[in-house]
């Protein structure tokens, strides 16, 4: 799968590494080792507009036909990320729960709080759901 690299030497999930050696590497391959991994790296894509990666992380049984992040009108500007908690449930599903910031056009910064549902399958963990509050 091919990536655009971050500008910036960090990575847009707030990792303190390089945006390589942090979601980069799960951008390459998806398969990210843990679901906060796995979420980490889809608001990276988010940041990036890496659709095909969020598409290809969704679980199949929930999995929109596409995004539209290439047209969609105002873009987000997303300004950071907060991992509440991360709990696996089972050895095969677990919950993130985190709050992004976002602004839309012009306007003021807003808060996306989600608790996100994750599956593992075939060594793969994929995004189900979540409840927005």
């Amino acid at each position: 799968m091919t990536t655009s690299r971050s500008p910036s030497p960090s990575c847009p999930c707030g990792g303190k590494t390089s945006y390589a050696a942090c979601c980069g590497q799960w951008h390459d391959s998806f398969a990210a080792p843990t679901a906060e991994a796995l979420m980490r790296s889809r608001y990276s894509a988010y940041v990036l507009g890496l659709e095909d990666y969020l598409l290809a992380t969704w679980h199949p049984t929930t999995r929109p036909v596409s995004l539209g992040l290439s047209t969609q009108s105002p873009k987000p500007t997303w300004l950071g990320l907060a991992v509440k908690r991360h709990e696996n449930a089972t050895p095969g599903t677990a919950i993130v729960e985190f709050v992004a910031r976002l602004r839309m056009g012009g306007g003021s910064a807003e808060r996306m709080h989600e608790v996100s549902r994750f599956v593992r399958e075939d060594g793969r963990w994929y995004y189900v759901d979540g409840d927005l509050s």
